[in-house]
């Protein structure tokens, strides 16, 4: 890498962090705790702040990084009342979905919500722990039994269900967690692919890409109304066609 490559890649993500850091502390940290104080539907308006806070991250990165392009189709920002499920490329991927949707929710790693502050927003955002046991298991509950609801009132979950990054695009396999929640809520899926954001931010580096021309998509590859209560319907059945459409895409 060129040497005026790596200090634009350094100077960008020194920024980004200082808005993700100092900015946090200093312009949003009031705005949580008034909301923790004082709001009626506190899960709602942390989702919102949430959104908020994450569409300006990717306001930055757009006027940081001209050259980093952004495809994101209405109907991707349209979506509701659904179960969203996507390949991952990223650790900027959920984030990204966080930007997109106002009314969320997600699975999150299970020991981020024992990290003082952020345990805290994810907990007061109505956010999924990845495991039940221990001490969240009564959280993994409450979540699961009010997610009706929540997609009812035009909430959407959003979902990696291959569980990781994939390192080279390919599809990973799949876990059941997304579609027994769709079939549980007798929810639609939407089906998403995200391309490129492994470009933007690489597995495994601390710097943004910020000096190669890139493009980051955000794509609807299916609409999916599964018919549930049908003999036909088969959980394993449902993960193999999303599976393959997300590998077709890929392709």
């Amino acid at each position: 890498m060129k040497w005026h490559h790596f200090l634009l890649d350094l100077s960008v993500t020194l920024l980004l962090w200082c808005y993700y850091t100092l900015g946090f502390v200093l312009f949003f940290a009031p705005f949580y705790f008034w909301v923790y104080c004082f709001a009626k539907k506190r899960r709602t308006a942390f989702q919102k702040l949430n959104h908020i806070f994450y569409k300006g991250f990717f306001g930055l990165i757009k006027l940081l990084i001209p050259s980093c392009r952004w495809k994101i189709p209405e109907a991707v920002r349209k979506i509701h009342s659904s179960v969203i499920v996507c390949n991952h490329r990223s650790y900027i991927d959920p984030i990204l979905l966080i930007s997109i949707y106002e009314r969320h929710t997600t699975i999150a790693k299970a020991r981020l919500f024992g990290i003082p502050v952020l345990g805290t927003i994810l907990s007061l955002s109505g956010y999924i722990p990845s495991t039940g046991r221990g001490r969240f298991a009564d959280l993994m509950v409450d979540r699961i039994e009010g997610m009706d609801g929540f997609l009812a009132s035009g909430g959407n979950l959003f979902i990696f269900p291959e569980g990781t990054r994939s390192r080279d695009g390919r599809i990973g396999s799949l876990n059941k967690g997304a579609f027994k929640l769709a079939k549980m809520c007798k929810a639609p899926i939407k089906v998403l692919f995200i391309e490129n954001t492994d470009k933007l931010f690489k597995p495994g580096k601390f710097l943004l890409n910020a000096h190669r021309p890139n493009t980051v998509t955000v794509a609807l590859v299916a609409e999916m109304d599964p018919d549930y209560r049908s003999d036909q319907f088969s959980i394993n059945g449902l993960m193999a066609e999303v599976h393959a459409l997300l590998e077709k895409k890929y392709r």
